[in-house]
């Protein structure tokens, strides 16, 4: 899932916690998705990503 998302075998991170972290905040952004109904998680991240100042605030209710 990650990998196809997220193209994380492209990913330039390869030091330190810099993955693992990386991994995480990936893990997080698909479980909040997935918390709020999507199961098309490409869609969701295409749909969070036009307003991306205010659209993954709203999935966490957040100010």
């Amino acid at each position: 899932m990650r990998d196809t998302a997220f193209a994380e075998d492209a990913s330039k991170i390869r030091t330190g916690h810099g993955p693992e972290n990386m991994a995480t905040l990936r893990n997080l952004a698909i479980d909040t998705l997935r918390a709020v109904g999507r199961t098309g998680i490409a869609a969701g991240l295409r749909e969070v990503s036009y307003t991306p100042h205010s659209r993954p605030l709203d999935l966490l209710n957040l100010p």
